[in-house]
């Protein structure tokens, strides 16, 4: 089945795949979504999964998107008659995967919601009728016969507070909803193609697990407690089979260099509320390219002893504000917060966006009274957030990060060997301005590490620290403009975009610039410039090393030099 939305290249189409014994994967293909929360521009699409397992009972993992209601309601019942659905299981709420709980309900009013304490609390919020349910713990059990029994594994922040992951004993499938997914919509239902994925599943890690590094672990080690896991069923992109043991250890590999960084950052949200997670993710986003550590944690669910011991820890302090009338468990644990804070700590402040904030100012004022220091300025969320506000919320992060970091970025330029710190200072290169625009949001970046990388394809390589804003929007398939500056012209560019903008600042107000054919500025003052596409990245430690294929390109003054960038030492720019 295909349907086309308003614009007509909006792909949603529909497909069913028998994955194992009693087993059928729903898939809901939305091949052209191009934007998903904090992620700026997907490449692929995504896919939203659900699952039905028969027994003697029948069980449904998860639903879809409502965009999907009616194409995934008739697929549904094309496959079995709602009257014979036994349990329903919740993974996690977010209405992505159970937009069509209602829909579900009214189909199959008979049904057993199975779910996390936190889960079941937020649907019972969402779908305001009563309905059978169950609260699962960690190892719980349901048995649907025929072999199927279904073993619970408690995984919460993965990406929110209520998540659960079920494992089938007789298929040897895990369902992990979020975890180890990917926005990545194809015809293939298995990651057959471990090249093709790769990417889009390191950066769905990097926006949506990374700053959950320590809940991943905990997750981790659970799912070792389990028999042998022959599939992951994921709730976005294919699942995995044939790159399991690969691909949960990237994640180990990944959480274990987040989690053992001795600076945290604690992000206090309210998941349900506003737009406070997809802030929170984004804020909690740009931390995390800085290399420091994140610990996110929903006001509404939280433990107050537990944020006790998270702010006394933490070398700054993240919240999202609560609405005035946030349950008793939100406000109260503001008080806890306010109580354990201490002067020096890193503090910020952002809006939830729903329209019934507490006071920013308020709050701000009193951790200023308590000294702790402000790492960017109060986030206000006056309208519905666009991509221009989420990477405001990624900068801020950044902010905080790079501060909190200062010492130890000043410590490792001291580190190196002085001869040798020296000879590396003697590699010089190029002065460059990488530009780039993609839907509402925009970069720049002053580069000198770019050299050629290849003659068939014409290519370039360029070393991006990740702690760059611009980072974001180099991935690949996306476009950029690569500026060469003037030797005997340069100065008035290079201190422009040397400055230090604030969090969503115009990187372009008052410079000279055209649109390029790919989209992004071309500065006038520039020797050359050349419209580049990123093929691919490798990762070396604080920066990627991005590849771009070149497609077109034009220069100014033909006998005029490029500007040379000479250093003294090895150890930063």
């Amino acid at each position: 089945m295909v349907v086309l939305t308003e614009r007509a290249q909006r792909r949603l189409t529909m497909e069913t795949v028998e994955i194992a014994a009693d087993t059928t994967a729903i898939r809901s293909l939305d091949w052209d979504r191009d934007r998903f929360d904090i992620e700026f521009g997907l490449q692929n699409g995504t896919t939203y999964n659900s699952f039905v397992i028969r027994g003697e009972k029948t069980a449904l993992v998860d639903t879809s998107h409502e965009k999907f209601r009616q194409q995934y309601i008739d697929t549904l019942t094309g496959l079995i008659d709602p009257a014979a659905i036994d349990y329903l299981i919740i993974s996690h709420t977010e209405p992505d995967h159970s937009g069509l709980v209602k829909d579900i309900l009214a189909l199959a009013p008979q049904v057993t919601v199975v779910g996390s304490k936190v889960a079941i609390q937020f649907l019972e919020g969402f779908v305001h009728q009563p309905f059978k349910q169950k609260i699962i713990k960690n190892g719980d059990r349901i048995d649907l016969g025929n072999g199927h029994e279904i073993e619970f594994v408690i995984a919460p922040n993965l990406h929110w507070p209520d998540t659960s992951f079920s494992f089938d004993h007789k298929t040897q499938i895990l369902y992990t909803c979020d975890a180890f997914g990917m926005h990545y919509c194809s015809s293939s239902t298995f990651d057959e193609d471990l090249a093709a994925i790769e990417e889009d599943f390191r950066y769905y890690y990097d926006c949506l697990m990374g700053p959950n590094a320590r809940s991943v672990l905990s997750a981790l080690k659970r799912m070792g407690e389990l028999p042998e896991i022959t599939t992951i069923a994921t709730g976005h992109g294919p699942l995995l089979r044939y790159h399991v043991s690969e691909l949960t250890g990237r994640y180990r590999k990944w959480s274990q260099a987040q989690a053992k960084e001795a600076t945290t950052v604690a992000v206090f949200y309210v998941s349900d509320y506003g737009y406070s997670d997809q802030i929170s993710q984004a804020v909690a986003h740009g931390i995390t390219k800085t290399g420091v550590a994140v610990e996110m944690m929903d006001l509404k669910a939280a433990d107050w002893q537990e944020i006790r011991e998270l702010v006394s820890s933490a070398a700054g302090i993240v919240i999202g504000m609560p609405p005035v009338s946030a349950s008793g468990n939100a406000q109260a644990a503001i008080g806890t917060i306010l109580a354990a804070a201490k002067a020096k700590q890193s503090i910020g402040l952002f809006e939830s966006g729903g329209g019934e904030d507490e006071s920013v100012y308020t709050l701000r004022n009193q951790f200023r009274e308590l000294g702790l220091v402000e790492a960017f300025q109060p986030i206000r969320i006056t309208e519905t957030p666009g991509e221009a506000t989420y990477q405001l919320c990624e900068e801020a992060g950044t902010d905080m990060g790079q501060w909190l970091t200062r010492d130890r970025s000043i410590k490792q330029m001291k580190s190196l060997d002085n001869d040798l710190d020296k000879a590396l200072g003697r590699i010089s290169g190029g002065l460059y301005i990488i530009t780039a625009q993609k839907g509402d949001v925009s970069g720049a970046m002053l580069a000198s590490w770019v050299s050629q990388a290849s003659f068939q394809p014409l290519g370039v390589s360029i070393a991006v620290a990740k702690d760059r804003a611009i980072e974001s929007i180099m991935h690949v398939g996306d476009r950029f403009v690569l500026n060469v500056l003037e030797e005997a012209n340069y100065q008035a560019l290079m201190k422009h975009f040397l400055k230090r903008f604030p969090p969503g600042a115009d990187r372009f107000a008052g410079i000279k610039t055209q649109r390029a054919e790919n989209g992004s500025p071309i500065l006038l003052d520039a020797l050359a410039y050349m419209e580049c596409e990123v093929v691919s990245r490798m990762e070396c430690t604080d920066h990627w090393i991005v590849y771009s294929t070149v497609q077109s390109g034009r220069v100014s003054k033909p006998d005029a030099l490029t500007a040379v960038h000479h250093r003294k030492v090895g150890n930063h720019y």
